[in-house]
């Protein structure tokens, strides 16, 4: 079975998100697993959030861990099940949401779907799923997903208002390399481009033997899964500052479609 074949692809409009929004709304290009899929309804579980939906899933039974897990995924929770492409942006004031979809649809048109294999890994001091590199496919896919990234991050450039000195010295407090300086005030994020590394954020920052019971409860599912299937592209939104970010659009790669 082809990649094309394996996935199915989906467009996903939430009415209730249906312009006009707030001029402080921030939008980010995010992946995100197909809607009908288990490896959507999986990170959502996990999460305890489904951005697209709306709904509140429970949290599964993870063992050996310290605290609730809902304590352990709120910082993620707020962003919903995803994985940053471009990260979120205010749009210049002539860029219309609407308009803005369209520039990022015809991008997504000309790209194409693939598999990518994860493994689940600490990146830094939380959990996260990454690309598994362990063979010369896997690590092709890994490649893919860097490209697509940094395809997306040029494309957007024109759409996205440049951050105000406030976010830049937030962005700061992260104690940024030289290089990701550099990245953060030519694209507005200090992680693009050779900086960029694909994640599926599972944990807050969390201690040595909670990561452990988070890569224990996963690695058996991951098994199960098989590779993500990169079909499509989202667009999430958080409508006012500090809003919890919801899905607004699923975007086909590939010009496919919609089932």
């Amino acid at each position: 079975m082809s990649v094309t074949q394996a996935m199915p692809r989906y467009l996903s409009i939430q009415d209730e998100l249906d312009p006009p929004f707030d001029p402080a709304a921030r939008f980010a290009i995010y992946y995100a697993p197909p809607p009908e899929s288990v490896w959507w309804a999986i990170g959502c579980d996990w999460l305890q959030r489904d951005p697209a939906a709306g709904a509140t899933p429970a949290a599964p039974i993870v063992p050996g861990l310290s605290r609730p897990l809902t304590e352990l995924t709120a910082e993620p929770r707020r962003y919903g099940w995803h994985a940053t492409l471009v990260a979120p942006f205010r749009c210049q004031p002539q860029v219309e949401p609407q308009a803005m979809v369209q520039h990022v649809a015809e991008w997504a048109r000309r790209q194409q779907p693939f598999l990518l294999p994860v493994q689940v890994a600490r990146l830094d001091r939380f959990i996260a799923l990454q690309p598994d590199e362990s063979s010369a496919a896997a690590r092709q896919a890994a490649a893919a997903m860097h490209a697509l990234a940094a395809s997306a991050v040029h494309h957007c450039a024109a759409l996205r208002a440049a951050p105000t000195p406030g976010e830049l010295a937030k962005r700061r407090l992260q104690a940024l390399s030289a290089r990701q300086d550099e990245l953060l005030q030519a694209w507005g994020y200090p992680y693009v481009l050779d900086e960029f590394r694909f994640h599926m954020t599972l944990s807050n920052s969390n201690d040595a033997a909670d990561g452990d019971a988070i890569m224990a409860w996963w690695q058996p599912k991951l098994a199960e899964l098989g590779p993500l299937p990169v079909a499509s592209v989202a667009i999430y939104v958080e409508p006012e500052p500090g809003a919890d970010f919801l899905l607004w659009q699923r975007l086909p790669l590939g010009g496919g479609v919609i089932s």
